[in-house]
């Protein structure tokens, strides 16, 4: 929305504090991740409010500047958006809570959804174990019969997926690729040597090495097993053979 006149992020924040309808105040993006933020850096401000009461706060819902980018919404909605999958959910497990009027209530929520449960972490692995394992094979076989551009787009594809299943394997959202590194130096992968693993995601990136992809899946072919995805390595047969180290 357009309004007649713009609002800083520091008086937005005083204004919403001093209303009472407001239970919570959720800073995600660049500026909830220390040593992310830049010139260009805006404050992605969530702002909850009590769905019992009333306040003129909602005429900024969808209020967005380069400085201040508003979502403004009830805590059912808060909750709902915080257990949606994909780029929403990493970004409010590790947001920064600037007001929780709920004795905690807010930081709860944003923990509950910041961490799978088993069942949909084993379901979520289960289909991103597949669709790596299905580009992988599509990268080392384009790259046996000459197609390099395809394994390497392949390749790229491969790993966007290896991402999402390794964070899943440990009950995890994927970061955004923004803030892979920042996640990794400071909550690693259980089991795995994150230097390797960046290290793997740079070559396989930039080249699509077939040597790097295999030796990789070695690694992941354990872990995964481990985890118990057993019948999704095993559905593909002999073809796992063109995946792993020659």
């Amino acid at each position: 929305m357009t309004l007649h006149k713009a609002i800083t992020y520091d008086a937005f924040v005083e204004l919403a504090v001093a209303d009472s309808a407001v239970v919570g105040l959720v800073l995600k993006g660049s500026r909830a991740h220390e040593g992310m933020t830049t010139e260009h850096s805006d404050h992605d401000l969530y702002v909850v409010l009590d769905g019992d009461s009333t306040t003129d706060l909602t005429r900024f819902a969808g209020y967005r500047t380069p400085e201040l980018d508003l979502v403004v919404l009830s805590l059912d909605e808060f909750r709902g958006s915080a257990g949606m999958p994909g780029f929403d959910r990493y970004a409010l497990g590790r947001a920064e809570i600037l007001l929780d009027r709920l004795d905690g209530g807010i930081a709860r929520i944003l923990a509950d959804k910041a961490r799978l449960d088993a069942d949909e972490a084993f379901q979520e692995a289960d289909k991103w174990l597949d669709a790596y394992s299905n580009s992988l094979y599509r990268s080392v076989k384009n790259h046996r019969d000459g197609h390099a551009l395809a394994s390497r787009l392949d390749a790229a594809d491969s790993f966007r997926f290896l991402l999402e299943l390794l964070f899943a394997l440990d009950r995890r959202p994927r970061p955004f690729n923004k803030y892979l590194e920042w996640e990794l130096a400071r909550f690693p992968l259980p089991g795995w040597d994150t230097v390797m693993l960046l290290d793997s995601a740079d070559r396989i990136a930039a080249t699509g090495d077939v040597s790097t992809q295999r030796a990789l899946f070695a690694q992941v072919e354990a872990a995964a097993r481990r985890a118990g995805h057993n019948a999704v390595l095993d559905a593909w047969g002999e073809d796992l053979d063109l995946m792993r180290p020659q």
